[in-house]
């Protein structure tokens, strides 16, 4: 103890103090500090334009930052994306909403809605031209109602010994919404079949989901697909990734059955463990 104390002679005191002021003074020199939100739903504080981690991004004050929500916590990126920019409740869609409300009750003039411009932009594939895939249907694949009733008797008995199941209440909590997802051969087999005088397939693997609800409600097909190091999420305009064999994808009717299929990348595995996201759920599921 006696060796400590010379550390605490007052003639160091003003080391100390010359050092805290320097570094005070250093703070203050400092530029303010970006804060600002990526359309994925994320809040970045930065201390110049060229460290912003993402392209549209919008600049706001800290007291515009609206509260995190647990639907805005890490997860897979591809699954964030396509989730996050589609919700009406991401901060970076309800930012310019609460700018006009401010203005139109005389809160100050609006602030611009439109995002900085980002060197290097990807424009959107509507803008550069882009086709939507070919889709294909049941009728194409040469499958009748009664086989279309197999294939969801099978997603729905694979549940047994396979589970891979999605359940929870409808959006108005009187029933319940389930997806489950299963693996048929023969339907692998027949898919690829047909598409091979198309080109083939733009994967491996193929999974069948069905999609089930007691009461109204919105379904889209927004999987991904993570193992190892793959994250895989599939496009529903292109039939070579995802398709729907019955039903639809967006607002469902009481007790509409939605049944589809999901090509994987031929880099995984159903013999290994799959984590499998569908909205702010996750199940992991070994199909073979």
């Amino acid at each position: 103890m006696r060796r400590l104390l010379p550390m605490l002679k007052p003639r160091r005191l003003p080391v100390l103090f010359a050092l805290l002021a320097l570094a005070l003074t250093a703070a203050a020199a400092a530029p303010a500090a970006l804060t600002g939100l990526c359309p994925d739903g994320s809040v970045f504080i930065v201390q110049t334009a060229s460290a912003i981690p993402c392209q549209g991004a919008k600049l706001v004050d800290p007291d515009e930052v609206p509260p995190l929500r647990p639907e805005y916590l890490p997860s897979p990126y591809t699954w964030q994306v396509y989730n996050q920019t589609r919700s009406p409740n991401n901060p970076y869609n309800l930012i310019d909403a609460a700018r006009q409300i401010r203005a139109m009750e005389g809160g100050g003039e609006g602030q611009p809605t439109s995002p900085p411009t980002v060197s290097g932009e990807t424009p959107l594939p509507e803008a550069a031209g882009a086709t939507v895939p070919t889709t294909i249907g049941p009728l194409e694949l040469g499958l009748n109602d009664q086989e279309l009733r197999d294939l969801f008797r099978i997603v729905q008995l694979s549940q047994e010994y396979t589970p891979a199941s999605f359940a929870r209440e409808t959006a108005d909590g009187r029933g319940l919404f389930e997806v489950s997802l299963a693996h048929s051969e023969a339907f692998e087999n027949r898919l690829q079949e047909l598409w091979a005088s198309r080109g083939g397939l733009a994967g491996g693997r193929v999974l069948l989901f069905s999609a089930l609800s007691k009461q109204p409600e919105e379904f889209f097909a927004n999987f991904t697909f993570v193992q190892d190091h793959l994250t895989f999420q599939p496009d529903a305009s292109s039939a070579r990734q995802l398709g729907i064999l019955q039903g639809r994808l967006g607002p469902l009717e009481a007790n509409e059955l939605v049944l589809g299929y999901v090509v994987l990348p031929e880099q995984m595995d159903l013999s290994s463990e799959l984590d499998i996201y569908w909205n702010d759920r996750l199940i992991t599921s070994r199909f073979l």
